[in-house]
C-alpha cells in the first residue's frame, strides 16, 4: 500500500530552513518519513538516482519549410519575453520556474536562481 504524504504540513514545519535548497528540504522530508514509517530501508539509494534536468528557455513554433531555411546567424523569436521565469523541467515534468542569472564565480556560465516551486498537482507554492 502507498504512503500519502502530507506537503502542507512539511512545507509548514520546514518553513524555517531558509539556508537550504528546496532540493535539500525534499531530502530532508524524504529522510524523516522513511525514518518515521520504516518502510523505506535505504533512501540514500534513491537520492542518487540520476533525473534530467532542463531549464526551457521558450519555444516556437514555425513551419519546417521556414526551418530548412535557418541558417547561421539566424534569430527564432521565442514565446517568453525577457524577464518572464523560464521553466525548470525534471524528466519531462516541470517542478519549478526561475531566473535566468550569471553564475558569480565563473562569468561565462548562466544558472537559474529558483522563485518558485511547483506544487504536487502543478499549481505554484511560492
Amino acid at each position: 500500500m502507498a504512503q500519502s504524504f502530507d506537503y502542507e504540513s512539511a512545507s509548514a514545519t520546514d518553513e524555517g530552513h531558509t539556508d537550504t535548497s528546496p532540493l535539500e528540504r525534499l531530502a530532508e522530508i524524504a529522510a524523516r518519513t522513511a525514518e518515521e514509517t520504516g518502510k523505506f530501508a535505504n533512501v540514500d539509494a534513491i537520492l542518487r538516482i540520476p533525473v534530467t534536468m532542463q531549464v526551457v528557455l521558450g519555444s516556437a513554433t514555425i513551419p519546417v519549410a521556414n526551418l530548412m531555411k535557418l541558417g547561421r546567424g539566424a534569430v527564432v523569436p521565442l514565446d517568453h519575453r525577457v524577464g518572464e521565469p523560464v521553466d525548470v523541467v525534471v524528466n519531462g515534468r516541470v517542478v519549478a520556474r526561475g531566473e535566468v542569472v550569471v553564475v558569480e564565480e565563473d562569468n561565462s556560465r548562466f544558472g537559474v536562481s529558483l522563485t518558485e516551486i511547483v506544487g504536487p498537482l502543478g499549481q505554484g507554492d511560492s
